[in-house]
């Protein structure tokens, strides 16, 4: 019996890195999943990918920074399968003129947008259906960053830190509904959100960085618990960085 036999997931950047591995690695784990994320290609091959390989998977072209796409996604998650026992927030980006000497505000607003508002109204989508099954869980992506200030950027920094405030506020209010929130923190990963960044990473250093699938396990890890267990948060970070 695969660990998520029976379960609906729905997983929000599911395009590309973090995202795609975690659905891949749901599916694969006997859960149906509807991939939402902006690139409506990168989307429909994914999920050409998981139904291929015996899974069942639904691609619904989202941008979760608006909140009546994000209610479609959760709306057609449920209309396809009936239920969601699963978010997972992978939605998330980072720029190359993040120093504060260089920072657009347009950009922050950008940011906050992407990072955190996408969070949130994921989080608000999602909930009612949650309410009504009486469980859930919602897991959502931030970043090692918010344990250990860097160089990311203050844009970058400040939204990943709301995502955790957003998370366990979310279980306070939520855990008397049978409702669970979980906040993972990876450290450097092999995406292609490393390609944002303002100088190359040296590849003797993303040698050594966390592959997107570390994170997928966690989040199968969490995910495959009972609904009496519960995850506040997790810091999974590269081993030799």
């Amino acid at each position: 019996m695969q660990l998520l036999d029976g379960k609906v997931a729905i997983i929000a950047g599911a395009s590309s890195g973090m995202g795609a591995a975690t659905a891949r690695l749901f599916a694969a784990q006997g859960a149906r999943v509807v991939l939402g994320a902006r690139s409506a290609d990168a989307l429909a091959g994914l999920a050409d990918e998981v139904n291929a390989a015996g899974g069942a998977a639904l691609a619904v072209s989202t941008d979760a920074t608006d909140r009546a796409s994000a209610q479609t996604l959760v709306d057609a998650a449920v209309g396809e399968f009936g239920k969601v026992d699963v978010l997972v927030n992978s939605v998330g980006t980072n720029l190359k003129q993040r120093a504060l000497t260089v920072l657009d505000p347009v950009d922050w607003d950008m940011m906050l947008a992407t990072n955190l508002s996408a969070a949130f109204n994921l989080t608000r989508a999602i909930l009612p259906q949650l309410r009504a099954q009486g469980e859930g869980l919602i897991v959502h992506y931030s970043s090692g960053a918010v344990q250990r200030p860097d160089v990311s950027g203050v844009a970058y920094q400040a939204s990943k830190h709301g995502v955790a405030g957003l998370a366990y506020g979310t279980m306070e209010e939520e855990k008397e509904n049978g409702i669970r929130v979980t906040v993972i923190f990876p450290g450097l990963c092999n995406t292609p959100l490393v390609e944002k960044r303002p100088t190359p990473t040296p590849p003797e250093v993303l040698a050594k960085a966390l592959e997107p699938e570390d994170v997928a396990k966690a989040a199968l890890m969490v995910a495959s618990l009972p609904s009496r267990a519960y995850v506040p948060d997790m810091r999974l970070l590269p081993s030799q960085l």
